[in-house]
């Protein structure tokens, strides 16, 4: 079940992480990081393809008031994504490392999506106590894992 059918949770935003496909990790390698990011993050809904590979998951972070799924894709869309992605990040790049960060970027085949929600009180209202590191958290983390690319396509900024 995917988070956009809980009524308790409401989407926020999405960030993608491109990488390289020889580098995905299996689910035992993403729920150790996980938990080593947050020992209180509570995982649901492990999936894996037939040999083990991540598919998806959904994690919770109670003390965040935040929830995460987290999606594998792989294939011809993310080539295209990453060409485009390029192309539009090609004049910003300033620094070196985001020139690296850039030029990693087009050898990459697949992709996390992290979809971020907050949780909403019963009223539906947004919870104050919302806190975004979760999200920032979890994409640092898998980006050193796959050495990937984050990318915040909302702010149109490469991390």
């Amino acid at each position: 079940m995917s988070t956009f059918e809980n009524d308790r949770y409401r989407w926020r935003e999405t960030y993608f992480l491109l990488f390289d496909s020889g580098k995905r990790p299996d689910m035992e390698q993403v729920q150790k990081l996980l938990k080593k990011v947050n020992r209180q993050f509570e995982v649901h809904n492990p999936r894996v393809d037939d040999d083990g590979g991540f598919e998806s998951v959904t994690v919770l972070a109670p003390s965040a008031y935040a929830a995460l799924d987290i999606s594998y894709v792989d294939g011809e869309e993310v080539q295209e994504q990453t060409v485009e992605l390029s192309r539009e990040f090609r004049d910003s790049a300033t620094s070196p490392e985001e020139r690296g960060k850039l030029d990693r970027l087009a050898a990459c085949d697949a992709r996390f999506d992290i979809l971020h929600f907050e949780e909403v009180s019963d009223d539906g209202e947004e919870e104050e106590t919302f806190d975004p590191s979760a999200l920032l958290m979890v994409v640092e983390a898998l980006a050193k894992l796959t050495g990937g690319v984050a990318v915040d396509p909302q702010s149109g900024t490469i991390m």
